[in-house]
């Protein structure tokens, strides 16, 4: 069964769907810009002090800590 975690607890490795974006329209924008909608599914591939950088295909996104704290991600595996 998946659940629903911060992206702050999340580990290398893990695949993830976007969950849920505490955020308003502005980050939401930004996001979609970046390439990451709620459903959308990536996986972590590394971790820097204070945020995250995500892989989705081909294309890495790297997410400050101000961001990660708003977003909570279902884990895949």
């Amino acid at each position: 069964m998946s659940r629903i975690v911060p992206f702050n607890d999340l580990v290398v490795g893990q695949r993830i769907r976007l969950a849920r974006v505490d955020g308003g329209r502005r980050l939401q924008r930004r996001l979609l810009a970046l390439g990451l909608s709620i459903g959308g599914e990536a996986e972590l591939v590394q971790r820097r002090p204070g945020g995250v950088v995500l892989a989705r295909g081909a294309n890495r996104v790297a997410l400050g800590e101000g961001v990660t704290q708003k977003l909570y991600a279902e884990v895949l595996d």
